[in-house]
């Protein structure tokens, strides 16, 4: 399978981690705890990076979040990014406790000279600024007025003035983000973006709702702009935990092959063919394969229940197993190794790997 050839950009760090320039895609996680409570939003933070979070975003809402950066920057070792709305001496504050990058809304931070402070002290601290237009900011009458598209123009707009004022300031260490709860708008903006400026973009639908409505509308969104080259690093907001945001994050990535960060189980999703307990052993597959990484050496494991698509799936994966008749075929490599009762596959299926799994 060809890749996706990606949008050529300007590469800036936000800390440690490269954005844009042909970098990998860097997945984000933002806290939902009050950023004043230290240790909560700590704990948090490292729940993020335990799961994968490369970057972590915070709310900066008040005085009281801001000063809190200088504890929790002491505390984790993940780059930081700052959410400024309103007040930009909330940006000030936070750019001098230590963060990597803060979030700057177009619509509700406009002035000139209030720009111009934060540039300076991004600047003075080589931190990253990301222009984050969000349709939910722009006033209700000049998005009624163009429908769904004028939405994604407007947003466009918003943006490009932005990066104007940021450019004649002699600042370039830049990422944009054009983000709208409906996907279309979403997808309108970045493609449109995309022709206007080289600059890397962050992705993401905003306000997505619950998991499963949140996990579709991401997917598509999302992964219509990854599919098409477009996107640099991303987020994935749903009303649910924080951790379940970054595993989204990640499934879309290696969904289209452009990131891996564990061995992906491929298995049928069972119907009148099938013969044995397929959940359950697929549910057993998944258990053992916790903790295995992007360094597995069997990345691709296929669990199948009938003959139909079973021999296939499990004969181009690194090592699989289609069931037929209660009794189940092991392949490895692509041929055929054993067969074997089903109450033994998964048993044997590890053994086969030569790895010691739990």
């Amino acid at each position: 399978m060809e890749g996706i050839e990606r949008r050529k950009t300007k590469k800036v760090k936000v800390g440690d981690i490269e954005i844009g320039g042909g970098s990998p895609i860097s997945v984000q996680g933002m806290t939902k705890t009050a950023t004043e409570d230290v240790e909560s939003t700590v704990k948090e933070i490292r729940r993020l990076k335990s799961k994968g979070a490369e970057i972590v975003r915070v709310g900066i809402p008040d005085l009281y979040s801001a000063q809190a950066i200088e504890e929790i920057r002491k505390k984790v070792d993940v780059p930081l990014i700052a959410d400024i709305h309103f007040d930009y001496r909330l940006a000030l504050i936070c750019l001098e406790k230590g963060v990597d990058a803060i979030r700057l809304n177009p619509v509700n931070i406009f002035k000139f000279e209030q720009i111009k402070k934060i540039v300076e002290k991004a600047k003075a601290q080589k931190a990253v600024i990301r222009i984050g237009v969000n349709a939910g900011s722009i006033a209700v009458s000049s998005s009624e007025e163009k429908g769904n598209q004028g939405i994604a123009e407007i947003m466009v707009e918003k943006a490009l003035d932005y990066l104007r004022i940021l450019e004649n300031l002699e600042f370039y260490d830049i990422i944009i983000s054009l983000k709208s709860s409906e996907v279309r708008s979403t997808i309108q903006a970045y493609r449109l973006m995309a022709r206007k400026c080289d600059y890397p973009f962050h992705l993401g639908v905003t306000a997505t709702g619950f998991a499963t409505t949140g996990l579709i509308k991401s997917a598509i969104g999302i992964g219509t702009l990854l599919a098409e080259g477009i996107g640099d690093t991303l987020r994935v907001s749903l009303t649910d935990k924080p951790e379940n945001e970054i595993e989204v994050a990640k499934e879309i990535l290696q969904s289209l092959g452009l990131r891996r960060f564990k061995p992906e189980i491929i298995s049928c999703p069972t119907c009148a063919r099938t013969s044995v307990d397929l959940k359950r052993i697929v549910r057993e597959v998944k258990r053992r394969l916790e903790g295995m990484d992007k360094d597995f050496p069997y990345q691709k494991i296929a669990v199948m229940g009938c003959v139909v698509n079973g021999p296939g799936e499990a004969r181009e994966a690194d090592i699989g197993v289609s069931f037929a008749g209660g009794e189940g075929v092991i392949f490895k490599k692509g041929r055929i190794i054993r067969r074997v009762p089903e109450k033994d596959v998964v048993e044997i299926l590890f053994k086969e790997m030569e790895w010691e799994c739990r």
